[in-house]
């Protein structure tokens, strides 16, 4: 989030960290099955329609002092095109709260959020294994994962990741968004601040987890203010495009589902706060 002018660790229902190497398997190759797992999903997810729900608010104390709202819809064309539809976006107020959402908020919004490292960006990140931890039903490895180096124009995730033991996929994420712009040595530029953030995702169609729900809750210290942000966002009603497209997974051409988008019975990834 942009001034208008004038402990990286996630809260949740979890157990504590062992650091304790795994048995059977070495970080590596878990690296090397879950990101072949997030080159699926990815595949994958842009096979599906879905509904973004964005809420940006600032606040003072539990006062809503401004609010960005956007909801639009992923949809396709009749040539198989992706495109996003806005359904609801009234007048910004979120300049009201000292800041203003930037291009760079917007493309993290849509991009970095329901974060996916997949085979072809393990190159770029750092990944360092950090222990074993149970997410509700879920026993996952835990990664933490930060940029080697920051190419210009170009936006990264830094922060933990968590990797369920039996698919091998993420099934959660915590950190923030980078980099941040700051004033020069000077007092000059213009500050671009991001906030914490965590994002969950549950099983759908019994394969892939897809991001559901994103929040963050966080104080950015720009120069001269401090501002408290509240971000939710919400990824609803998945929908397989019946298209001609063929989706893989494990090397097997997925069939469609006459259960488009429903959550299967296997057990979810560590529940978000109440909705």
């Amino acid at each position: 989030m942009a001034a208008v002018a004038l402990s990286l660790l996630a809260s949740a229902d979890e157990g504590p960290l062992d650091t304790s190497e795994p048995k059977g398997i070495t970080a590596d190759e878990i690296i090397h099955r879950f990101a072949a797992k997030e080159k699926q999903f990815k595949e994958a997810r842009d096979q599906y329609t879905y509904r973004q729900d964005v809420r940006v608010q600032t606040l003072d104390g539990d006062t809503v002092t401004g609010e960005y709202r956007e909801v639009f819809d992923v949809t396709f064309d009749d040539q198989g095109k992706r495109l996003e539809n806005v359904v609801y976006a009234p007048q910004s107020t979120i300049e009201n709260g000292g800041i203003s959402m930037s291009k760079e908020d917007l493309f993290d919004i849509r991009n970095r959020l329901p974060f996916v490292l997949t085979r072809d960006e393990i190159p770029e990140y750092q990944i360092l294994y950090v222990g074993q931890q149970q997410e509700d039903e879920l026993h996952c490895y835990v990664f933490d994962v930060a940029p080697k180096e920051i190419q210009k124009d170009k936006r990264y995730f830094q922060g933990r990741v968590w990797v369920d033991d039996h698919d091998f996929q993420i099934v959660k994420t915590f950190g923030k968004t980078v980099p941040d712009f700051h004033l020069n040595k000077k007092g000059k530029g213009q500050e671009n601040l991001f906030p914490k953030f965590t994002t969950w995702r549950e099983q759908f169609d019994g394969k892939y987890w897809f991001p559901t729900y994103t929040k963050a809750d966080d104080t950015l210290h720009f120069a001269l203010q401090e501002v408290h942000i509240r971000e939710i966002v919400k990824y609803e009603d998945y929908k397989r495009f019946g298209s001609n497209v063929k989706i893989t997974y494990e090397g097997k051409e997925v069939q469609k589902d006459t259960t488009k988008g429903q959550p299967q019975d296997k057990p979810q990834t560590s529940q978000p706060p109440q909705k």
